[in-house]
């Protein structure tokens, strides 16, 4: 049986280029994992219960509900300032991860386009397919939070 090798498999050029774009100007979830919450809620010094009132919203998915950051009237992240990301040590692996999700490694139309809206996509060091792989195993051993 002959297995295809993800595009991605000589590796992908990426480096942030810190323009803040994919923590803000555009709507969009960051949804947590139990591990994402607790580190937060570490980092901040509060209870689990208030830090949910406080910074999260449960998204309507469909069959479930899931929880997300909330973000500002102007859809930047709740944690995002002018001196960058206030839980930056504890972010969310969603934001660490960024650009490798699965959706957007997908195939070389999915990360070309996602290029469009990152300008570190094609810039910098090359991340082995390793590399990548890590981080979307990463994201399966650590399931989102659902209701």
């Amino acid at each position: 049986m002959i297995v295809d090798k993800p595009f991605y498999s000589d590796g992908l050029k990426f480096e942030c280029q810190r323009c803040s774009f994919c923590c803000r100007h555009e709507p969009g979830y960051v949804f947590l994992s139990e591990t994402d919450l607790m580190e937060m809620v570490k980092e901040l010094g509060m209870k689990r219960e208030s830090f949910i009132d406080k910074y999260c919203t449960w998204v309507d998915i469909g069959f479930f509900k899931r929880l997300s950051l909330i973000e500002k009237e102007n859809n930047d992240c709740i944690f995002w300032s002018e001196g960058g990301c206030a839980v930056y040590k504890a972010r969310p692996l969603q934001c660490r991860s960024y650009p490798f999700w699965s959706h957007v490694v997908e195939n070389s139309g999915t990360w070309l386009e996602e290029s469009k809206s990152c300008p570190g996509i094609g810039k910098g060091e090359v991340h082995s397919a390793e590399e990548i792989e890590e981080w979307l195993q990463k994201r399966l051993n650590d399931p989102l939070i659902n209701s």
